[in-house]
């Protein structure tokens, strides 16, 4: 089934040299526009290098999770996982720019619970926020507003397959099928935080669902000082095909790579960022006329906290309680 999917044909990469060339071009796409409609200089310095609207997409992307992991009610972790892929997807062929991430991420978060059916209320979604309720009113205005932009950028392809159905599947199978591991369940602590970790690199665009579980499982066996290499073998029938199990390996190695390797941007940066990103939409660089809304939350009468005669700014702080 997933080998006949969109995620599979569209959204699945052969490496992260692709993924940097997507990224590029859509900044390099959005420079071109905005210069060619007179907002800015090719080399203005308020616009954002590739390597810097990684960073905050990196930020935001945290931020998601943060306030997927808070919802009320609990959100299952398809469902998390679904709005990160959308999130991933959006940000390979748009620039921050153009669309602030932070009413992005928010979209990402209330199209994946309608996609997953996960059954919660608009009322109930925006609630999460930590806004008064004509605040949170806007709010849902404004994801309204970009839902269907988010849904034409993925091109429709909204099913989006998780690693976390083949994780409980394997463990079955070890269960079952491999009698030398007594209690597999051991391994389900580790190997969770393995897919949290994952969830936050590139993985999920260069991998199949199923590797990506595997890794987790076989990660996880690794740190508990369980050897599983007769699972791969024997139980997977691995032993006499030589090149799928090298093409595996090396795909575990990748994945464990891209977890060493990933860092969050730190603080300092993240607040450099978001400033030169506040200056570019504040200036309305962002070019889509479509939307009656271009700046995220960012502009104060539609979607700030009053107090009394005074009006704060909207802020990340307000995402998540």
């Amino acid at each position: 089934m997933y080998h006949s999917s969109t995620q599979w044909r569209y959204w699945t990469f052969c490496g992260e040299e692709e993924l940097a060339r997507c990224r590029a071009d859509a900044n390099r796409k959005f420079r071109c526009k905005a210069v060619t409609r007179g907002k800015v200089q090719q080399n203005d310095p308020i616009l954002l290098e590739p390597h810097e609207e990684l960073a905050i997409c990196k930020y935001y992307e945290k931020r998601l999770l943060d306030f997927c992991a808070v919802f009320k009610p609990a959100m299952p972790r398809s469902v998390v996982g679904t709005a990160c892929m959308y999130f991933k997807r959006f940000y390979l062929n748009n620039s921050v720019m153009e669309y602030h991430p932070r009413i992005i991420m928010l979209t990402c978060a209330f199209l994946a619970c309608k996609v997953d059916e996960f059954n919660v209320s608009s009322a109930q979604f925006v609630g999460n926020l930590r806004e008064s309720p004509l605040g949170q009113e806007k709010a849902l205005e404004q994801i309204l507003e970009y839902e269907l932009l988010l849904i034409q950028q993925l091109n429709f392809h909204l099913i989006v397959h998780n690693p976390y159905r083949p994780f409980e599947g394997f463990l079955i199978d070890l269960k079952t099928r491999y009698p030398i591991l007594e209690n597999p369940e051991v391994l389900r602590k580790t190997a969770d935080d393995f897919l949290n970790r994952v969830a936050l690199t590139d993985a999920y665009l260069l991998f199949t669902p199923s590797q990506i579980a595997l890794t987790a499982i076989l990660s996880s066996g690794s740190r508990a000082g369980i050897n599983m290499e007769s699972y791969l073998s024997e139980s997977l029938m691995l032993k006499e095909n030589k090149t799928s199990l090298a093409k595996l390996l090396d795909g575990m190695k990748c994945m464990k790579n891209l977890i060493k390797k990933y860092e969050l941007p730190r603080p300092e940066e993240v607040a450099a960022l978001k400033q030169k990103l506040e200056k570019c939409h504040s200036l309305e660089l962002s070019l889509n006329t479509n939307l009656k809304k271009r700046k995220g939350y960012e502009d104060d009468a539609y979607v700030a906290k009053r107090s009394k005669m005074d009006e704060e700014e909207w802020t990340d702080d307000d995402l998540v309680d």
